[in-house]
């Protein structure tokens, strides 16, 4: 799937949960969870140690797109492409990153917080950026006045996001989806709670249903 593919899906789902996963013989689980509760894509983060082998056991999912975040050097990168990932997310801009997965030809969301980081962004040839730590840096207000400079950006917020004020960040024309933890908690995760994944995605799936991408 080309990179331009998966920012079209992850446009179209609007929420990419943020997976933080103790025990990978629970990913496939969760992913269905998700997936029946209407988000079909996932960014497995590496924060732990299951994080990887997480990824490898949700790859290949029929109708599931499956991404890697807190990527933070470019040998992780090789690991998450080898794994299956179909995206790269990590918290900030690290040139070597970005050039890996642009040599694997997957799509690549770093983390800006800046209006010179976006430029770097911009040079390195993205038009889709992740913004974090998105509450702590003024949340939609800040994409406003950064979005005005940069007019051909898109923007994930990260952090701070929940059902609450979802709907006020993709209401805004420069968020191409929003990324929260609210439907899949670490807890809920490592509790086997899969019942209430699937109505909580349910229910934010029904929330920005019939937002225009």
């Amino acid at each position: 799937m080309t990179s331009e593919r998966v920012l079209e899906l992850l446009a179209d789902i609007r929420i990419v949960p943020v997976i933080v996963i103790d025990d990978d013989a629970f990913a496939s689980e969760v992913a269905a969870a998700l997936s029946v509760g209407g988000i079909r894509c996932a960014e497995i983060t590496l924060r732990t140690p299951a994080g990887l082998r997480a990824i490898e056991a949700v790859a290949g999912a029929e109708d599931f797109v499956v991404g890697a975040g807190t990527v933070l050097t470019a040998e992780q990168v090789d690991q998450c492409v080898d794994a299956g990932a179909e995206f790269i997310v990590s918290p900030g801009f690290d040139d070597e990153v970005v050039e890996r997965a642009q040599h694997h030809g997957i799509a690549v969301l770093p983390g800006v917080a800046t209006a010179t980081e976006i430029q770097r962004a911009i040079r390195a040839g993205l038009d889709a950026v992740k913004f974090f730590p998105a509450d702590r840096l003024g949340g939609l207000e800040t994409i406003r006045s950064l979005a005005a400079p940069f007019p051909g950006l898109r923007f994930v917020p990260s952090g701070g996001v929940t059902a609450g004020n979802a709907l006020e960040y993709l209401a805004h024309p420069a968020i191409l989806a929003v990324s929260g933890s609210w439907m899949a908690t670490r807890d809920l995760i490592r509790a086997g709670d899969f019942t209430t994944i699937e109505r909580l995605s349910n229910e934010a799936s029904a929330l920005v249903a019939g937002i225009p991408s």
